[in-house]
């Protein structure tokens, strides 16, 4: 198998060069159908993988909106060589985009704390008794709709802004698939011009009268 095709498709996946070597022969040198192949394979791999430790990777940014919303994501791989290829790069920007639009609290659901979860339950529980629903069945609507506030909080459970068939954890799936690495989000922080401030409402008919007066 032609050297050069090789290298190209391990730039392009991040994975092995022995993989790239057989999926490029099973797919006769065709870099598309060896990405695909790659994908496959790694398929039944994933859950292995996403148990090993991911201590390479980088941080990444996003500005949106001319600068009134700001993100920083730091996310994980294997190897620095899988950290510096362009499709690795391309997901981490993804990521970041997504959270810039998306606002999620936690990055999974195993960080929400379990007074805040109980704390919604409650709410949802009132609110589906408010609604006249039967007794026997407000629990088992509680965690349908608890579901829904997990998307609304967790990075993991969001639908991807640019592809909402797809979660952001199929998004680390498919490159877990893709680069044969397991892969990360360790930790983000999102910025938003003024959040939390206290804002001044200007009015405008007072303002007019108080300068009439002085």
């Amino acid at each position: 198998m032609d050297a050069k095709l090789v290298k190209e498709l391990r730039a392009k996946s991040g994975a092995g060069m022995m993989d790239c070597k057989k999926a490029l022969v099973e797919t006769d040198g065709n870099i598309e159908e060896a990405m695909s192949f790659l994908r496959e394979k790694g398929l039944a791999a994933t859950n292995k993988k996403s148990g090993r430790i991911a201590a390479e990777g980088i941080v990444e940014s996003y500005i949106h909106m001319g600068g009134k919303i700001g993100v920083l994501v730091e996310v994980n791989v294997e190897t620095d060589f899988v950290a510096k290829t362009d499709g690795f790069k391309t997901f981490v920007k993804d990521v970041a985009m997504h959270i810039a639009a998306s606002n999620p609290l936690y990055i999974s659901k195993e960080e929400v704390p379990a007074g805040e979860i109980e704390k919604e339950k409650e709410i949802l529980r009132a609110q589906a008794l408010n609604e006249g629903k039967p007794e026997k069945i407000v629990d088992k609507m509680v965690e349908g709709r608890i579901s829904k506030f997990y998307k609304e909080i967790c990075l993991l459970e969001q639908p991807f802004v640019k592809n909402p068939d797809l979660t952001i954890e199929d998004l680390v799936k498919e490159q877990i698939m893709t680069i044969g690495e397991n892969v990360k989000i360790r930790r983000f922080a999102r910025f938003q011009m003024g959040e939390g401030l206290e804002k001044k409402t200007e009015n405008f008919a007072e303002e007019v009268a108080k300068q009439l007066k002085a």
